[in-house]
């Protein structure tokens, strides 16, 4: 008998009589002879372990709620109430701060936690004048879990609202954006608005590529952002304004503004237009009359198109130095009439059309060379379309809608096409630095970025003929009264007559001043700009370039030069024996 009970198999008493469907249950779920209290034991220590971490996390999660309360106390916010994020800094060339945040309290209030709305509304007012009465008791008396009542409150407003003790009034810390440098960079930078998201400049450029999304993940915190480090130099940029702001003061124009680029790797190292405004007080950018002329404003630029004009005719090898255009009387066509403002009644050749600025010559130069080939290189040295750079203020270019002879006779010399300031000097820049088209940036860019970015649109001869036209207009032509002694200066006037109800003006002009710096060797070209300059007696009674715009860009590069290394460099030669014998020397 105990031989037969040997080779039975063992089975658990409980399970004898147990419907053969739930016993196939409990073989697949626990297998077979498995210590089922054993598994227990080892199940409900693991529940154990894993309350623990669950607890371990949530105190931990109580902790830093309770260190860095003010980070998380946005997430309470109804949806139509947002708090001011927090912005990188912006930083220019050198490292020094154009932009930051600062941390400040605002006052809010919970409707559904007020007590008595009337007292609450009176107590407040009394501590904040400002405060409408009758839109925070609207605020306060609503249903709502939230409501703002003022933002940016002073830390002794703070303290007084705080000693009245009201329940549902709380504050929160909130970045609140600084400049502290003022309207010094303010159509560069731009500005933010209350919820500190940017509007306008850099600020608004940020927001579109990513700042925005981070904000929108909660990401966007102090800890989470890196500076943005601008090309812009702060100290040219100051110098720069400074200038400005005294000669729109001294030739009583309604304007002025300027650009210092980097002709080899198109970085704005200072752009001011003035009247400007101080981002701390957004409310003046509203204003418009301080606009960015640079970008936002098209203009006729006047006699400084002449340098396209030359330039193509040299580039196209149809046109040399000696050539020579007639001069000798107006050019008429049609029932329009072009003069000369200094006319000299003779042929000139291309270094006196230039120095002498003849419309006429510049006309009969563009002329010879067709009005396709005319469009195809204005088109080629970006002038007819809209220029984009990181300021999302941009202007498109007014165009002639119908482009036929007239209209390249009359763009030849400056007037019929209106472009941003901007996008006119990075053309000249092209001209200026062998010959490399290179878009504008207002970041830091590296020669090597500069050079995958530039196209080649005039050759290195053309670049360097051109480099001595500049500078044989500053020794001879219209704008001696750039020539500061070591610097080697080039340059371009320009003079437009301003076009008012669809007419030109007689008596409103725009000045401007392209300078090279310095031209045998270039490495900064400056715009300098004028609305409306008025004739003085010191001007000998003359609104023109040559004796506003060009004395203003003198200035201005006699404070840079030094600020951008350039080393002064006494007793250069002549334009025709430093900078046409290369050319020379190189055919």
């Amino acid at each position: 008998m105990s031989a037969i009970a040997e080779t039975l198999p063992i089975t658990d008493p409980a399970a004898i009589g147990e419907p053969w469907l739930r016993r196939l249950k409990r073989t697949l779920l626990y297998g077979r002879d498995v210590d089922r209290s054993a598994k227990a034991r080892a199940r409900v220590g693991l529940a154990i372990v894993g309350f623990i971490v669950v607890y371990t996390i949530i105190a931990a999660r109580l902790v830093l709620f309770g260190i860095v309360a003010d980070s998380r106390a946005p997430h309470r916010v109804v949806t139509g109430d947002a708090v001011a994020t927090a912005r990188p800094d912006i930083l220019d060339r050198n490292g020094e701060v154009l932009a930051t945040d600062v941390r400040v309290p605002s006052l809010y209030g919970e409707p559904r936690r007020i007590i008595d709305c009337d007292e609450a509304v009176e107590l407040l007012t009394a501590d904040l004048p400002d405060l409408d009465a009758h839109e925070t008791r609207e605020r306060l008396c609503s249903k709502r879990g939230f409501v703002w009542l003022k933002r940016d409150i002073t830390p002794e407003q703070q303290r007084e609202i705080y000693r009245q003790g009201l329940p549902g009034i709380g504050f929160l810390k909130e970045n609140k954006r600084d400049y502290p440098n003022g309207p010094e960079v303010s159509h560069l930078i731009g500005h933010v608005n209350i919820d500190n998201q940017g509007i306008a400049g850099i600020e608004k450029w940020l927001d579109g590529h990513g700042l925005a999304a981070l904000h929108m993940a909660g990401l966007a915190t102090d800890r989470l952002q890196t500076p943005v480090q601008l090309a812009v130099d702060l100290r040219v940029q100051h110098a720069l304004r400074d200038e400005l702001v005294a000669a729109r003061a001294k030739f009583h124009a309604i304007a002025a503004a300027g650009v210092v680029l980097d002709v080899h790797t198109g970085e704005i190292v200072a752009m001011v237009s003035e009247p400007d405004y101080d981002p701390n007080n957004p409310r003046e950018a509203l204003d418009p009359t301080r606009i960015n002329r640079l970008t936002t404003g098209v203009y006729e630029m006047g006699s400084t198109f002449k340098a396209f004009t030359v330039a193509m005719a040299l580039d196209s090898g149809k046109v040399t130095l000696n050539s020579m255009f007639d001069a000798s009387a107006p050019l008429h066509f049609g029932r329009f009439t072009i003069h000369d403002y200094e006319p000299q009644h003779r042929a000139l050749s291309v270094p006196e059309i230039f120095t002498y600025s003849s419309n006429i010559g510049a006309a009969r130069i563009a002329m010879a060379m067709g009005v396709d080939a005319h469009k195809a290189f204005l088109k080629k040295m970006g002038q007819l379309d809209r220029l984009h750079t990181e300021l999302p203020e941009s202007a498109e270019p007014i165009v002639p809608k119908r482009w036929g002879e007239l209209n390249t006779i009359t763009i030849a010399f400056g007037h019929g096409l209106s472009v941003a300031p901007l996008q006119a000097v990075m053309g000249v820049a092209a001209l200026m630095n062998g010959g490399i088209l290179i878009p504008p940036t207002f970041l830091k860019r590296t020669q090597a970025e500069a050079d995958a970015l530039g196209v080649r649109v005039v050759k290195p001869e053309t670049s360097a003929m051109m480099r001595y036209l500049m500078r044989l207009n500053v020794e001879k032509g219209t704008a001696r009264k750039a020539d500061v002694p070591g610097y080697y200066i080039g340059g371009k006037t320009g003079t437009a007559d301003k076009v008012v109800n669809g007419r030109y003006s007689k008596t409103k002009v725009l000045t401007d001043f392209m300078a090279i710096i310095p031209a045998d060797k270039p490495r900064y070209l400056l715009l300098i700009m004028l609305d409306e300059p008025q004739k003085l007696p010191e001007t000998m009674g003359f609104n023109t370039s040559g004796w506003n715009a060009v004395p203003t860009g003198g200035a201005v590069v006699a404070r840079i030069a030094p600020l951008l290394g350039i080393v002064p460099r006494l007793d250069l030669p002549t334009a025709d024996k430093l900078i046409l014998a290369s050319v020379r020397e190189s055919r």
